[in-house]
């Protein structure tokens, strides 16, 4: 099947236009719709008529906004069938999706948008507040909205493509000021797609299912245009409902029979809490083959855990598929044989700088650092290990990554040649470091090149620090960051831990010296500073940014902080918090809902939600929660502007009237 793919995607979607497979989309526990693969290419010749009338030529980009599955997969084949470039960008519940939008939009020479109407009352608001009206009034009348979509029996007009003409553009996930977006031709995703078919062994006996954004990789690539392309029957659930509903994801994988699952680290820690809480029954997941994992970097007790807990439910033990890739490589890089356990090698922290030959220790060594092995590079895509002059470095030695063949980028949209992530001789940085095993040469991912955090003339790991500060200080993975920076006046860089609190600066000093303490005791290194902060900031595909909030220190927004920290430790004061008591019933409950969702502080009737930094998975599972106890009576959207427990319990009282 690998060996004789079309040359371009509408080619893809032409050889199966008559297939009985469908495409399975999930919005809701008994909220499903489902369409034939032809079905889906009439779909997305009506929306070209649309994206035409509204004055769309070949080779014009188009940003996709939507929320909808189906209408964003109507609307990315609309496009590859008409010569246009479609653009994904998230729908997201906070002002930096909002900002990531006008970016994309300002970067790509303010182009057509098709998105929803609900998107513009949020966007105009946010304008108004940024100082960017103009420019989203621009964005709106350059939009196309899907709910003026309702006709589409009129087909658009096809335009052929070529192979290396550009299919789609993916933009970086995170907020910066200047985004990337990755071009990738038609030939670089197929390339991609012809490498993972054959080296996952798919065939159109399996079934897949994903929660994952089609504005990811992974969800778009990985878990609609592979499972397309190899005709295999996929299910596509609402990232969405899998926040609210995490359990649902293996609930419908076992009444579907799923062989093909994803999942980055978070979405095994968010399935795993309220299983822990509530539990299961009745699973058989007995037929899964493989489940992707590609976060980064894997977290090996994680992967252990939720296998451990789904063992009863058949899982096979071989199922965990550790992954490495990058939008730049189109999607994957390096793959796993199927059918083997996952393996992992502790590694001598201290082996573990560029140009280092790693060097294995004893798995729990104090010393030591536990990372996923992520099997070989697929075809028709090279990886190298070079050192800091892109040299290439002996097999077992730590360095940098850099990969390069049909599969990789040409480049960033935009961006200006001598600015591009290219080699002399034409290899990718990819920005990662690893090394390749010996003898099998399987690659092992050490950590990002920029998040390396020197300290003492040595070299350490972020998450590493992270997950000392997890199994030894009581912190919640995902409500630390460790980081290094240096102030301009300083003379050698240092260790900051960020750490998610809501209490009064006396209640944290206590947490920020025990927090000190054990990093200390587990590795010996003096932490400069434990800052305390609202949320930590992420990308839209959840990877933490170390480096924002080491600049944010350098350019001193936290010497108040710090300051009145440091009084307090002088002093030896202490205050205790002081929470609020009594309220209505429906206010208690409410509150209760809300301390069941968010354990680690507790909120106030009058606290906003999003001032707090909750997480939108967080406020999904409230809402979620709520509705159990007033179906129909609160709608997610409701909690933007009523994001207090007592706005909240206000509504509740209104529409109980």
């Amino acid at each position: 099947m690998a060996t004789d793919l079309p040359a371009t995607l509408p080619d893809v979607l032409a050889a199966h236009s008559a297939s009985s497979r469908r495409i399975h989309y999930l919005n809701g526990q008994n909220d499903r719709r489902s369409v034939t693969f032809g079905e889906l290419r009439t779909a997305a010749l009506g929306v070209l008529f649309h994206l035409q009338a509204f004055g769309a030529q070949p080779g014009d980009r188009v940003i996709l906004h939507t929320s909808s599955n189906e209408q964003f997969l109507d609307g990315f084949w609309a496009c590859l069938l008409g010569g246009l470039v479609p653009v994904p960008v998230a729908v997201g519940i906070s002002d930096d999706h909002r900002l990531k939008l006008l970016q994309v939009f300002t970067a790509l020479g303010k182009p057509m948008v098709y998105t929803e109407d609900g998107q513009r009352t949020r966007l105009q608001d946010y304008g108004k507040a940024s100082g960017a009206a103009a420019l989203v009034d621009e964005l709106n009348r350059r939009s196309l909205y899907v709910e003026r979509v309702t006709d589409i029996s009129r087909p658009g007009r096809e335009h052929p493509v070529r192979a290396d003409d550009i299919a789609f553009i993916q933009f970086s996930s995170g907020s910066t000021s200047t985004p990337k977006g990755v071009v990738l031709t038609h030939c670089n995703v197929l390339t991609n797609i012809r490498a993972i078919i054959e080296r996952g062994r798919f065939s159109a006996q399996d079934v897949s299912l994903s929660w994952m954004p089609l504005t990811h990789d992974m969800g778009l690539i990985g878990f609609h245009l592979c499972m397309f392309t190899a005709n295999i029957e996929h299910t596509i659930m609402d990232t969405r409902l899998f926040s609210r509903r995490p359990l649902l994801w293996l609930e419908e994988a076992s009444r579907i029979g799923a062989t093909l699952l994803s999942s980055p680290n978070f979405g095994y820690k968010h399935f795993l809490k309220l299983y822990e809480a509530k539990g299961l029954d009745g699973l058989d997941l007995s037929r899964v083959r493989l489940l992707f994992n590609g976060a980064e970097p894997i977290s090996v007790s994680l992967c252990a855990r939720f296998m451990q807990e789904m063992k009863r439910f058949g899982l096979p033990e071989a199922a965990m598929y550790p992954v490495y890739g990058l939008a730049e490589a189109s999607l994957a890089v390096s793959l796993p044989e199927p059918g083997q356990p996952c393996r992992s090698l502790t590694l001598e922290r201290s082996s573990l700088a560029v140009g280092r030959l790693a060097s294995v220790c004893a798995q729990g060594s104090p010393t030591g650092l536990e990372l996923m092995v992520l099997g070989t590079p697929i075809s028709h895509c090279e990886l190298r290990v070079v050192d800091d002059d892109d040299r290439t470095l002996a097999p077992g030695t730590v360095g940098n990554l850099q990969i390069r063949g049909g599969n990789v980028t040409s480049g960033y949209v935009g961006l200006p040649g001598g600015q591009q992530p290219f080699t002399a001789d034409g290899w990718l940085r990819t920005g990662d470091l690893g090394f390749l095993t010996v003898p099998e040469a399987e690659l092992v991912v050490t950590g990002r090149q920029k998040e390396i955090i020197f300290v003492n003339g040595q070299n350490y790991y972020p998450h590493d620090l992270e997950a000392v500060a997890e199994q030894h200080a009581g912190i919640e993975l995902g409500k630390i960051a460790a980081a290094g920076s240096r102030k301009a006046t300083g003379e050698e860089e240092e260790l900051l831990l960020f750490l998610i609190d809501r209490g009064s600066s006396a209640d944290f000093l206590p947490v920020a010296n025990q927090l000190r303490r054990q990093i200390t005791e587990h590795t010996g290194l003096n932490v400069a500073h434990v800052i305390p902060v609202k949320s930590l900031p992420k990308t839209t595909s959840g990877k933490l940014q170390r480096g924002r909030l080491a600049q944010a220190y350098a350019d001193g927004e936290y010497d108040a902080v710090l300051a009145e920290l440091d009084a307090l430790a002088a002093a030896k004061a202490s205050k205790g918090a002081t929470s609020e008591a009594g309220g209505s019933d429906l206010q208690t409950t409410i509150r209760y809902i809300c301390a069941s969702v968010i354990t680690d502080r507790e909120i106030g009737l009058d606290d906003d939600f999003f001032e707090l930094g909750v997480s939108s998975l967080s406020l999904a599972q409230i809402h979620e929660r709520i509705d159990e106890q007033f179906p129909g009576q609160l709608d997610v959207e409701d909690l933007f502007t009523k994001s207090t427990i007592r706005a909240v319990a206000a509504h509740l009282e209104e529409k109980g009237r």
